[in-house]
């Protein structure tokens, strides 16, 4: 019977290069969307300024506060958007510089951040919309009330957290790998 045997071929390392640059190699390619890259800053962008106009349509509505749903988006997006600026800025640095924002740890809080953060802003939405329908569908009280600056401040809220998705599971893919 004629069986293949295994044969083991010795591989030679690869040479050190010159002028003392003995980085380590990347282990798999940026993604646009990433931390760190250009991709990754215009999702933040967005987020940003997406949760920031949610934010202001509805701090300039006066009786908002008397519905709890609206109370709870306007936290959401106020910590949507702080965290979103806060990353933002560290994208660009690490774009100036030319860092890498490969760190594991760095990237856990990214995780666990952009998870909190959209959760809380999905959550906020979707409350939100829920109250916008019943006011403007099941009570006809769009008169009395300014239905469609709840609606534009909810649609900005799901945008932050559409926006906030992918960042969400790059980050996750990122760390898993």
């Amino acid at each position: 019977m004629f069986v293949s045997r295994p044969v083991v071929h010795p591989v030679e390392a690869p040479p050190l290069r010159e002028g003392g640059n003995n980085a380590p190699r990347v282990r798999m390619k940026d993604i646009q969307g990433m931390a760190g890259t250009p991709g990754g800053l215009a999702l933040r962008l967005v987020q940003f300024l997406s949760a920031v106009v949610s934010l202001c349509v509805m701090v300039t509505i006066s009786d908002f506060s008397s519905v709890t749903a609206f109370c709870y988006l306007v936290v959401a997006v106020s910590l949507q958007s702080l965290w979103s600026l806060s990353l933002a800025i560290m994208d660009i640095y690490a774009l100036l510089v030319r860092r890498s924002l490969r760190n594991s740890g760095i990237i856990s809080v990214f995780t666990v951040g952009d998870g909190i953060t959209s959760t809380l802003t999905f959550s906020a939405a979707c409350a939100s919309a829920g109250i916008t329908v019943l006011i403007e569908n099941d009570m006809d009280r769009c008169a009395m009330n300014p239905c469609t600056r709840f609606e534009t401040a909810t649609a900005m809220a799901f945008i932050s957290w559409f926006a906030v998705s992918p960042s969400f599971f790059l980050n996750f893919w990122s760390l898993a790998s």
